[in-house]
C-alpha cells in the first residue's frame, strides 16, 4: 500500500472504532461494518481531521505510526496473524481494534492524550459534522445529525420552534426583538 493509502486506512479504521458504522462495499477493508448506518467515517472525520482549525494534520502521520506499532504489538501478545497487505491496525478484527483503543485511551497510557484526543474528533464529526454548515451537513443527509434527529431549516435557512418543549414559552417575548428574533 502506498503512504496515503495506509494513512487513509488507518485513520478510517481507528474513527470506525469510535463511531461503528457500515461497509461501503464488500472490499471496504477499513470500516469493519459493526453498526447499521453511516458510523465517523461517513460523518466526515477525515475530512475534520483534515481541517486547519483541528489542528492534528502536523501529527497524523506519526499517529498513524504509532497506532500501526501499537497493533502490531497488540496481536503479538495475542498471538495474532494479520494480512501483510494491509496497515496492521486495519487487520486487527473488530473487536480487536476496540479493546487496543481502550487500552490507548485508558487511565495511565502514557500516549492517552493523543488517542483521546484522535477518538474526540471522530465523535465530533459524527455528533455534530462541525466540518461543515449545519444546513449542508443536513441537506447531505450527515449520518449523525440524523441519528440525533436534527430538524432541518425552514425553507429562509433559520430554525424556528413553533412548539415549545415545555408545551408553554419560559419567558415573554421581549417588545424590541425583531422578526428574524434577533434583539433590539
Amino acid at each position: 500500500m502506498q503512504a496515503d493509502a495506509i494513512r487513509t486506512a488507518t485513520l478510517e479504521a481507528f474513527a470506525d472504532t469510535v463511531v461503528p458504522g457500515e461497509k461501503r462495499g464488500d472490499d471496504d477493508v477499513s470500516v469493519a461494518g459493526a453498526a447499521a448506518g453511516g458510523g465517523a467515517v461517513a460523518a466526515g472525520a477525515l475530512e475534520l481531521l483534515a481541517t486547519d482549525g483541528a489542528g492534528m494534520e502536523p501529527i497524523l502521520d506519526g499517529l498513524v505510526a504509532a497506532l500501526n506499532d501499537h497493533a502490531t504489538e497488540w496481536a503479538a501478545r495475542r498471538g495474532l496473524a494479520l494480512d501483510r497487505d494491509l496497515p496492521a491496525f486495519v487487520a486487527l478484527p473488530f473487536g480487536e481494534r476496540t479493546g487496543l483503543v481502550s487500552e490507548l485511551v485508558g487511565p495511565g497510557h502514557a500516549e492517552k492524550e493523543l488517542w483521546v484526543s484522535l477518538a474526540l474528533f471522530s465523535n465530533m464529526a459524527y455528533d455534530s459534522a462541525a466540518h461543515l454548515s449545519t444546513v449542508e451537513a443536513l441537506a447531505a443527509g450527515h449520518p449523525g445529525l440524523r441519528a440525533m434527529g436534527i430538524d432541518p431549516p425552514d425553507p429562509d435557512g433559520l430554525w424556528r420552534f413553533p412548539d415549545f418543549s415545555y408545551r408553554r414559552p419560559l419567558a415573554r417575548l421581549h417588545p424590541g426583538t425583531t422578526a428574524s428574533g434577533s434583539p433590539a
